[in-house]
């Protein structure tokens, strides 16, 4: 996908990890004639990525520069432990930062799980990345904690990996330079927070043929006075009749005779004798 004047691109970065295809493809039906250009980038280049106008909006994890960047928190990582196959922390489902303790614990430049020390011993050097220290625990050198999206970026056939229910968690979210907030970020906006298209700005620019179309069906039909409308007019007829000569029965009661005291006194006759 190619970026022009006559059709503008919008630039969308994406960390390890995070899926974008769901969001391009609903992007794709929206607005097809906006080609949608997928840039994949490190956590650390995410940043720089974005204050330089590279791409216009970012999947990241958090936290970011909340003075640049604006950021909708999507959902939160449950966090793992990668580990050889036939590791004694495979006998459980779910393990404690407890059972690390005795684990050398590998710690890769790039981690994103975000405490200062893992727990358990350190290892003799920090990997350079995430992808490094998966092949140090195939090595068995040690383990490594990251976010269960990572864990199955890199999986391998030789190793697995287990949650660890009491360690930090990554968020991600979706982040822009804030002063940067254009019609295309908000368009993703709304996709990203599951807005129908009928929600989007693009409402605004349907509204004008709906309100036609209500206009076309409220003119008159041809040959009389619309059908609606003249059938307000007989209940209205009907309604005043019976204001007229009151509720069945209450004009005849209050006259004093069956049928409507005003008859009655019309043909002469005698008032009826009261008792």
């Amino acid at each position: 996908m190619t970026d022009s004047a006559d059709s503008p691109s919008f630039r969308l970065a994406y960390v390890p990890g995070v899926t974008p295809a769901k969001w391009a493809r609903i992007w794709a039906e929206r607005l097809p004639d906006t080609p949608l250009v997928l840039l994949q980038t490190s956590p650390a280049e995410a940043d720089a990525l974005l204050r330089g106008g590279g791409a216009d909006a970012a999947f990241v994890r958090l936290p970011v520069d909340r003075e640049v960047f604006s950021a909708i928190p999507l959902y939160t990582e449950t966090t793992v432990v990668v580990v050889p196959r036939d590791h004694v922390i495979t006998a459980a489902e779910e393990i404690t930062v407890d059972d690390l303790a005795d684990e050398v614990v590998l710690h890769p430049l790039d981690d994103v799980v975000g405490w200062e020390r893992p727990p358990g011993e350190a290892a003799f050097e920090r990997p350079a990345t995430t992808e490094d220290a998966i092949e140090l625990v195939a090595a068995n050198i040690g383990v490594l904690v990251v976010p269960q999206s990572l864990a199955r970026l890199h999986h391998r056939r030789d190793l697995t990996y287990r949650t660890l229910v009491d360690a930090p968690q990554s968020e991600v979210a979706l982040s822009w330079p804030e002063d940067a907030t254009s019609d295309l970020v908000e368009d993703f906006i709304g996709i990203v927070r599951g807005r129908t298209v009928n929600s989007t700005r693009g409402r605004a620019q349907q509204a004008p043929a709906a309100d036609q179309k209500k206009d076309e069906r409220r003119k008159p039909q041809p040959g009389g006075a619309p059908r609606r409308g003249a059938a307000g007019g007989i209940r209205g007829r009907t309604a005043g009749a019976k204001s007229a000569g009151g509720a069945k029965g209450g004009g005849a009661k209050s006259g004093g005779a069956k049928g409507g005291g005003s008859r009655r006194g019309a043909g002469g006759g005698k008032p009826r004798r009261r008792s």
